[in-house]
């Protein structure tokens, strides 16, 4: 079996914790669109598929696996005044300014990645500008070869774009590679690009949705290290 050379990460749920990062961030989305009505604010987290009354999301919620723009087409009837664009922008705004909570100690992890000699990527859903923020704030920046969100030119997942790019960026072959996520998109993508697929278990998504999609599924990408050595004593 090829030794792995490069690890793409997806970034909400798998660099940083899905529940404890995102849940704030649709509440004050619920709380922007939907104002004090009750009724609106339902509506608007049903479509989220979020409970407000837990602070949890559903397994199938939009918030996991689709992109702003995604989102914000969904979200653009308790906005009829304004362009989804425009709603776009406010999703994002609010995204730069979330406080995000990492999954497990990252610099510590990351670095020990590079002393892998690892080339490493992040490929989201979310919009680049956010996601660079918070690599920034994690202080992972200087780690990553390769950064794109949904709106870098390369497309979202569960399309290959991302990959593909990460690929040429880095001069790797897929099967050197691994994309490293906690949903089915990450994974559907990951192996339709040729890469091997890892999850993760720091999203919403459970090990029985993961697995059949997975090569391996993982607590949290703190196990990557202990996995990547296996296969090469293998």
């Amino acid at each position: 079996m090829a030794e792995i050379r490069g690890l793409l990460f997806d970034k909400d749920g798998t660099l940083f914790d899905f529940h404890s990062t995102w849940g704030g961030w649709t509440a004050r989305v619920i709380e922007r669109l939907a104002g004090p009505s009750a009724e609106t604010r339902s509506a608007v987290a049903d479509i989220l598929g979020f409970d407000l009354g837990a602070g949890r999301f559903d397994e199938g919620s939009v918030v996991i696996g689709h992109t702003v723009a995604e989102i914000a087409a969904l979200l653009s009837e308790f906005a009829p005044d304004r362009p989804v664009e425009a709603l776009v922008a406010d999703l994002n705004a609010l995204a730069v300014k979330n406080d995000m909570v990492p999954a497990v100690p990252l610099v510590p992890l990351f670095q020990r990645f590079r002393e892998m000699g690892l080339k490493l990527g992040l490929a989201t859903n979310d919009a680049e500008e956010p996601a660079r923020v918070h690599l920034k704030t994690a202080g992972l920046t200087p780690y990553f070869d390769f950064v794109a969100g949904f709106d870098s030119g390369w497309g979202g997942k569960p399309a290959t774009g991302q990959m593909q790019a990460f690929l040429d960026r880095t001069g790797l072959q897929a099967h050197e590679t691994a994309m490293v996520g906690d949903s089915l998109h990450d994974l559907h993508a990951g192996r339709a690009a040729g890469m091997r697929t890892v999850a993760v278990l720091t999203g919403i998504a459970g090990r029985d949705e993961l697995a059949p999609h997975a090569d391996v599924v993982l607590p949290t990408i703190g196990e990557l290290p202990g996995w990547i050595g296996s296969l090469i004593a293998a």
